[in-house]
Order: C-alpha cells, then sequence, then structure tokens
C-alpha cells in the first residue's frame, strides 16, 4: 500500500472516530488540541533554551552507585493542589504534571535510579485540574539501613523531608509506608473516597442526596462516565460503596448561596470522569431540572442503552480524598509535617483573603440591585454551552452505544493490522 493510500486510510479512520463524538466531547478534544500546541511551542522553545545555553548538567560529575546501596519497598502519601497541573499522569508533551515533577525529585535526590527499575505503581490517575490529599505510590526506594535493620523507622532517610525541598509547593509528600516487596499502591488499594466541593446556591441539596443514593452498589455506569473503549475499557459494572451530598459549612453571612456543600463518594476503582459526569446530573437535579429518578433510568441499560449528551462538571472542586490500604503503618516526621502545614496555612491565607475580598464587593453589589434571585454561585459548574431552553435528559440526542464503539475500534485495530 501507498504512503498516499495509508495517510488517507487514517484520516478516514480519524474521521469516523470523531464522528462517534457528541458536541461536548467535541469542544473539548478542541480545548485539548489548542493546550496541546500552547505545550510543544513551551517544549521547542525550552528546546531552544537549553541549546543557547549549553547543557545545564555538569559532565564532571560522579554518577551516582546504586549498586552499593541498601533498597526497601514503601509507599509515599502525597497532597497536591491540581489547578494549575495538566493532570497526575506523565504525557509527553509537558513537564507541568504531577507525576513528572515526583520522578524528577526522586531520582534528583538520587531516591531512585530510573522509574523503569523501580517497581512503581500508582494509587490512581487524576485528571488536568484535579486534587489530591491521599495519593499514594508505591516503589523500590534507596534506604539507610540493611534489611534486618529496616523496622527501625527513626533511623531511615527522611523521606518526606528530601522530596519537599524539591518539590514544587505546591505538591508535599507528608508520610510514607513500609510494605512487603509485591505490596501495589494501585491493586492493594481497598478502596478509593473523592470529595467534590460546591456553593449551595439555589441548588436542592435534599434532591441531589437523594439522587446519588441510588448509585450506591454494583451498577453499569456507561451512561454516567466517559467510554475509555480506545483504551480497551469495555466492562463499566463498578460497585459504589458510599455515596451523599450534605452541607460542608455555612456561610458566616446566613446567606445560603454562599454556603459550601460536598459529595462525598467511596468505591475500590472509578471510571474515567465517572465522579464528573454524576457531578454535572446531580447539578441539573438541584436546580430542579430533572428528578432523583432520572439517575435510575441512566442506570437501567436495557431502558437507555445510549448515554444522553450532557455536560461534565467542572475539575477544580474534585479532589482524591483518601485511599484505604490494610496497612496502618505510616510513619511521619513532625518536624516536616509543621513546614507542610506552613506551606498549606500560607496558601489558605492568600486564597482566603482573596475570596473576603470578593464577598465584600459583591456584599456591596448585591445590596445595590432590587432583583432577589442571585443565586448564581454555581452556575459555572457546568461546563459547555447551556441552551436557554431547557432540553430534558432522556429526551436528548443520544451519543454512540457501547456496542458500536467497540465494533468500531475492533474493526480500526484490525485495518491497522491488515496496513
Amino acid at each position: 500500500m501507498s504512503i498516499m493510500c495509508k495517510r488517507k486510510r487514517e484520516e478516514t479512520l480519524q474521521k469516523e472516530e470523531l464522528q462517534l463524538l457528541d458536541k461536548s466531547e467535541l469542544i473539548e478534544k478542541v480545548l485539548q488540541l489548542e493546550e496541546r500546541n500552547k505545550q510543544l511551542e513551551a517544549i521547542v522553545n525550552k528546546g531552544n533554551e537549553k541549546s543557547r545555553n549549553g547543557d545545564a548538567i555538569s559532565k564532571s560529575q560522579k554518577p551516582f552507585d546504586f549498586s552499593k546501596c541498601y533498597k526497601r519497598h514503601i509507599l509515599l502519601k502525597f497532597y497536591y493542589l491540581g489547578w494549575d497541573c495538566n493532570g497526575f499522569v506523565v504525557q509527553e508533551n509537558t513537564d507541568n504534571t504531577i507525576e513528572q515533577h515526583v520522578f524528577a525529585a526522586l531520582i534528583k535526590s538520587c531516591c531512585i535510579e530510573s522509574r523503569e527499575t523501580s517497581n512503581y505503581h500508582r494509587c490512581g490517575r487524576t485528571d488536568k485540574g484535579v486534587s489530591s490529599f491521599s495519593q499514594v505510590i508505591s516503589l523500590d526506594i534507596r534506604s539507610n539501613l540493611k534489611s534486618e535493620d529496616q523496622n527501625k523507622l527513626g533511623d531511615e532517610l527522611p523521606y518526606c523531608k528530601i522530596l519537599n525541598r524539591l518539590l514544587p509547593s505546591n505538591i508535599r509528600c507528608i508520610a510514607w509506608c513500609p510494605v512487603p516487596d509485591d505490596f501495589s499502591a494501585r491493586f492493594d488499594c481497598k478502596f478509593r473516597k473523592y470529595k467534590y466541593f460546591f456553593p449551595r446556591g439555589n441548588l436542592n441539596i435534599d434532591a441531589m442526596d437523594k439522587a446519588v443514593k441510588y448509585v450506591i452498589g454494583e451498577h453499569d455506569f456507561r451512561n454516567i462516565c466517559k467510554m475509555d473503549v480506545a483504551n480497551g475499557v469495555t466492562n463499566y459494572m463498578r460497585t459504589v460503596i458510599n455515596a451523599e451530598v450534605s452541607l460542608y459549612r455555612r456561610n458566616f453571612k446566613n446567606f445560603s448561596g454562599y454556603d459550601i456543600c460536598q459529595l462525598i463518594i467511596s468505591s475500590q476503582a472509578f471510571l474515567w470522569h465517572q465522579i464528573r459526569c454524576l457531578m454535572g446530573v446531580l447539578l441539573l437535579i438541584g436546580q430542579e431540572k430533572e428528578k432523583p429518578e432520572v439517575i435510575l433510568e441512566l442506570l437501567d441499560i436495557s431502558k437507555c442503552p445510549r448515554k444522553p449528551q450532557y455536560n461534565l462538571a467542572h475539575e477544580v472542586p474534585l479532589n482524591l480524598w483518601y485511599c484505604e490500604y490494610e496497612t496502618k503503618e505510616w510513619y511521619i516526621d513532625e518536624h516536616e509535617l509543621i513546614n507542610t502545614i506552613k506551606v498549606l496555612q500560607k496558601d489558605w491565607t492568600l486564597n482566603t483573603v482573596k475570596s473576603v475580598m470578593i464577598e465584600n464587593m459583591l456584599s456591596d453589589l448585591e445590596e445595590s440591585t432590587n432583583c432577589k434571585n442571585l443565586s448564581f454561585q454555581n452556575d459555572c459548574l457546568l461546563l459547555g454551552v447551556q441552551s436557554r431552553t431547557y432540553q430534558p435528559l432522556m429526551k436528548r440526542v443520544t451519543c454512540e452505544s457501547l456496542e458500536n464503539k467497540i465494533i468500531h475500534y475492533e474493526n480500526k485495530k484490525k485495518r491497522k493490522e491488515f496496513d
């Protein structure tokens, strides 16, 4: 087959793949491509700058001899504020991921020789803009102790202190834990818990809580996630252990629109965008545009085999809050913990001052208007274009079915093998 024919075949496959996407997915795709172009430009500029300035690493520096070191297998626990990062997982077209920063610190401190030789696993893979209070990784790491002395945790290398000196301030290592050599942060995690914070605005929180209770148990969540068939995900059965929507904190002036609420949801494993899709539907229920029972309709695959088109909830309020393991021997360096608290208090101070300043401005402006309904606080949390005339969820245009997507990607794979 000629190169020209092969290119045409690839273009046809790409068009067919794009035709499977709904409007919101196409918008997201365009935004991702624009972001990627910016990242590629930054990489090119960075490369040009390096070539002008010469190699930053001194050639006279002796390589660290890992063959003379002891090793041990541990868990490391991190928190990170991911609002300005491109997600957790390393990507080819950007250096601004949590994993990239973590491995840069691990390698620079000679805690590990390389990612490939470190027996590495991660608990979860949060998307761009999402944060975590309890991301856990497992890996083989350099030790200060012989294997028979590795129960003396107080004499071990100060892993948190070492890494925190090299990590950006929005990423902190807060604890470590010794585990057996075959222990995996991913596969040995009992469950993950996420929190999603949001303002009450004009939302009916009781209706949202009633609705979210319907997802507890084992269900097929193909209509409440972004289907990832291209990466081989064809099973959308997941078990939600618990879920609730509740008030987190009342506004100090008793303006209920500014109350902060939260979705808390736990499961052994989640699908791609599962929580943000769920929150997108819950916001419609909270606005009383949908009944809580619409969740039951979405979970009934026989009656609703194709996902209706609806918008994702914003990524910034989402946090991977907790990861549960059988082991409880987390080692915390008290002095380093205090330093970490200081860093987080600094973030809290600067962001709270900004929030209070905006609150004061809003207060004055709201007193200047005769409009009684000013509860727009959560409008920005539903991404995408909002239609002026609301279309009920179950009457909307639907996405391609899971079965059709599976067939499409199987045919695509066969055609590539044929080429």
